[in-house]
């Protein structure tokens, strides 16, 4: 069972689908805030980063919200962390999408765009589990990303999933839990990838 007391901080820097990870949390009947208070978020128990949109704004947003080292320093800390769709890419050194643009670094790679198919890829896939996942299931979630992760080390992928090619679709490192798919929209499987992370 969730325990109810467990505090989230969903971090507001203006580039992530807060909306959406407030309901599900709401839901699981777990006390949260999105908030862009950096004192607010260092008192909570675990950490949610989202993110959607463009590689660069997301940046510019971390930038002018002074949260880059602020980033790199949780994730470092121990506490446990939680990044979704653009706020999994943008923990890797750089992207296509913006090849002059750093990313955080947290990891060694890069994030590279889908060559076949079009793009976005919208809809449900099917992951397959590998063995440094705890947290999912091998099932169906939903993605919208045109861009893939591409880790130097392959040893924390946690799961890949298929859109014309086998591309790595979620990571775990010690506290660090980063992932492709939405799992706010990812229906029951969804619901229980977040309760096994708020277990964590």
């Amino acid at each position: 069972m969730t325990d109810s007391k467990i505090k989230i901080s969903i971090i507001d820097y203006g580039a992530g689908n807060v909306k959406s990870i407030g309901n599900m949390l709401e839901y699981l009947g777990v006390s949260y805030k999105i908030t862009p208070d950096k004192e607010e978020i260092l008192k909570s128990d675990k950490v949610i980063f989202p993110g959607q949109g463009h590689f660069e704004q997301a940046i510019k947003k971390l930038k002018s919200n002074d949260m880059i080292s602020f980033i790199q320093d949780i994730t470092s800390s121990g506490k446990e962390f939680l990044g979704i769709c653009l706020g999994l890419q943008v923990l890797f050194e750089k992207s296509e999408e913006a090849p002059n643009v750093e990313g955080l670094k947290i990891f060694k790679g890069d994030v590279r765009k889908f060559t076949k198919g079009k793009t976005p890829q919208i809809g449900w896939s099917k992951i397959r589990t590998t063995s440094a996942n705890t947290l999912l299931s091998d099932d169906y979630y939903y993605f919208v990303n045109s861009y893939f992760i591409n880790p130097l080390d392959k040893n924390i992928i946690s799961s890949f999933a298929h859109y014309y090619m086998d591309f790595a679709s979620g990571v775990e490192y010690k506290n660090i839990t980063a992932v492709q798919f939405h799992p706010e929209k990812s229906s029951i499987k969804g619901m229980e990838f977040f309760k096994n992370w708020l277990n964590k």
